[in-house]
């Protein structure tokens, strides 16, 4: 694995690795908050049939945040994945998204299609996942709220944000309340929790209200590329209907279900997700630019 930085349109240093060989380019996309974590099992699949292309996001783990912190919409950083697909990209692409990371892939085939050849849409929402979080517009009040209290609570509430999600109890926590009790491992879901810990809480809110403004609703009927939609049955974050209605709006979309699974379905049936990514993968036919 080769890793490096790049600068970004707005000057932003974002650091990215890429890994594996073979005769497709595959981009992971991640969700708000995460830094590769929902990739562990899938990546070596990926490894095997061609290059892995995964970027930390601005604000996100060994990249910087920018200067100008209005840049931390969506658009924003599928243009940091354009800025550096340009100079790395070598064969026709699949884009890969989780969470936010559906958003991500999505506003990269409408600002830069060049770069998506095929899409696989992970546990995600084509607009405004806020609004449908667990189901209720509670989030959606509360975001204005949350954004306001941790600009105002500078670096004590940075110290309280670490605190919190690095207790023991945060696991547990996940566990009762949004990940499969049985079948999220520790050792999986940790690292997500690790660098949660480190984000800046007002990032991670101001990319949250970014993600809330966002919506693809306008053009997926005009996505004509291969595109599987997989969603968690009991997924709280991104309803499973969302992923149904965006199968079912996309040209070359398919859907698969994964019973029992919920926002982090891709390491609580990594199996089965690898099974039909790579199946998908396989009956592609991709050509160059």
């Amino acid at each position: 694995m080769s890793e490096t930085r790049f600068k970004s349109f707005d000057g932003t240093e974002l650091h990215y690795t890429v890994s594996g060989s073979g005769p497709i380019d595959f981009v992971l996309c991640d969700g708000i908050g995460c830094d590769g974590f929902v990739w562990r099992y899938l990546r070596s699949e990926l490894e095997t049939r061609g290059r892995v292309i995964h970027m930390h996001m601005r604000a996100h783990g060994l990249s910087e945040s920018p200067k100008n912190t209005d840049n931390l919409d969506i658009r924003h950083i599928a243009d940091d994945w354009s800025v550096l697909l340009a100079g790395v990209r070598r064969n026709p692409t699949v884009v890969l998204g989780h969470s936010m990371g559906v958003q991500v892939a999505l506003e990269l085939w409408r600002r830069h299609p060049q770069h998506v050849g095929a899409l696989v849409l992970m546990c995600g929402s084509f607009q405004n996942p806020v609004a449908t979080f667990h189901d209720d517009t509670l989030m959606e009040k509360m975001l204005p709220y949350l954004q306001r209290a941790t600009v105002a609570g500078g670096g004590p509430l940075k110290s309280v944000w670490r605190t919190l999600v690095n207790l023991p109890i945060a696991f547990h926590v996940a566990r009762l309340t949004e990940v499969h009790p049985d079948l999220t491992r520790r050792q999986d879901f940790g690292p997500y929790l690790e660098h949660l810990s480190k984000m800046d809480p007002a990032l991670f809110f101001r990319m949250l209200a970014g993600a809330a403004a966002h919506s693809a609703d306008d053009f997926l009927e005009d996505i004509e590329v291969p595109a599987l939609v997989i969603a968690g049955e009991h997924d709280r974050f991104t309803p499973a209907y969302l992923s149904e209605e965006m199968a079912r709006r996309l040209p070359q979309g398919s859907l698969l279900m994964l019973e029992d699974g919920t926002h982090t379905a891709p390491i609580e049936h990594p199996t089965r997700t690898n099974i039909d990514i790579t199946r998908f993968v396989d009956g592609l036919s991709l050509a160059e630019d």
